[in-house]
């Protein structure tokens, strides 16, 4: 079995505790905290924008720790998940790697390129798995669409557009604290940069437009531009819906013989075929601990392996956030933008 240490208790630490007990062949064994009150199991001040809210968790079974110096050196954890704020993802990571252990690191990977390529260094270096936890390729939507982009069945990928759309978020104090994430540019965006980089690899260019408050880029719509013969694919992305309105996001991919459409507003993932007909395929749970589920499986499976799975490369997390940069300079100079 692979054990897990998870290192932050907040919401996100908590979905990946749930869900990492519907994963097979591996367990959370171990929690980090600077809480007492959630190392003893009161997660009632816990809130999100899904999933249930915090409760008293029985974690009679857990070890815990209030130092993450402590938790690395646990000789009985194989995998940190590493859940606490996104600016000390680079730190944490490292030390834990340099400790003997292989990582889960939510997205962002980092605040910054230049901590994740350091991130990236130390992988190398010490032979652990560097993989970063970006869920929405494991979202049933998301996983079908970019089996069909990534498969070929339906020729090639034409044109997209992606939309990601919140209200400014209220339950975080550190998601909405851009000096700890980025802002929505960075922190929000990232998805689907991600997603964009596994479908049709990295851009030429970019061109962006957007808003800006203070240093953060809170909403932007950019064009990628792959070069004569690429695909035509564009994004809009940011926190500035009114509460009545609090998450959209969804997209339009247009391939040589099909025509890909979901919209989370109210537009089920629909199929339209080369002869007419559009249907609405089968999918897997809509549940999204089940895609967390799947996403901290596959890390399991990569531990037991040895090989970096693609879905959860930290080269890939890199580019996007590398990518985010780009259109966050495009927005703020109102140039086209070369993505080295």
């Amino acid at each position: 079995m692979v054990r897990i240490g998870l290192v932050g208790v907040g919401f996100m630490g908590m979905i990946h505790y749930l869900a990492a007990r519907k994963v097979t062949g591996g367990a959370v064994t171990a929690i980090c905290s600077r809480d007492q009150a959630k190392l003893a199991g009161d997660w009632r001040s816990i809130r999100g924008n899904f999933g249930p809210p915090g409760e008293i968790m029985d974690l009679r079974s857990i070890k815990k720790y209030s130092e993450l110096d402590a938790l690395i050196a646990d000789p009985e954890i194989d995998l940190i998940d590493i859940c606490n704020p996104t600016h000390l993802h680079p730190t944490t990571a490292i030390a834990a790697m340099r400790a003997g252990k292989h990582v889960l690191v939510e997205k962002a990977i980092a605040l910054t390129p230049a901590e994740a390529d350091e991130m990236l260094a130390v992988s190398r270096e010490t032979g652990k798995l560097l993989m970063v936890a970006h869920v929405l390729p494991f979202m049933a939507e998301f996983a079908y669409a970019a089996e069909a982009v990534r498969s070929g069945t339906h020729g090639k990928l034409l044109a997209a557009h992606f939309k990601r759309v919140i209200a400014k978020p209220d339950w975080s104090a550190d998601i909405g604290d851009a000096a700890k994430t980025g802002g929505p540019a960075i922190d929000l965006h990232i998805h689907d940069t991600h997603f964009i980089g596994l479908l049709c690899g990295v851009p030429q260019e970019v061109v962006s437009a957007g808003t800006v408050n203070g240093e953060a880029v809170d909403y932007l719509m950019t064009a990628y531009r792959y070069g004569p013969g690429g695909p035509a694919v564009t994004c809009c992305s940011g926190a500035n819906a009114m509460p009545g309105r609090p998450f959209v996001h969804g997209f339009e991919i247009y391939l040589e013989r099909a025509t890909i459409v979901f919209d989370s507003a109210g537009v089920p993932l629909t199929l339209c075929a080369a002869d007419g007909t559009c249907t609405q395929p089968p999918l897997a749970s809509s549940d999204p601990i089940d895609a967390f589920a799947a996403e901290i499986q596959t890390a399991v499976q990569g531990v037991v392996t040895g090989k970096e799975p693609d879905l959860l490369s930290g080269q890939l997390a890199r580019d996007a956030l590398a990518l985010c940069y780009r259109e966050c300079e495009s927005v703020k100079t109102g140039a086209i933008v070369a993505v080295s």
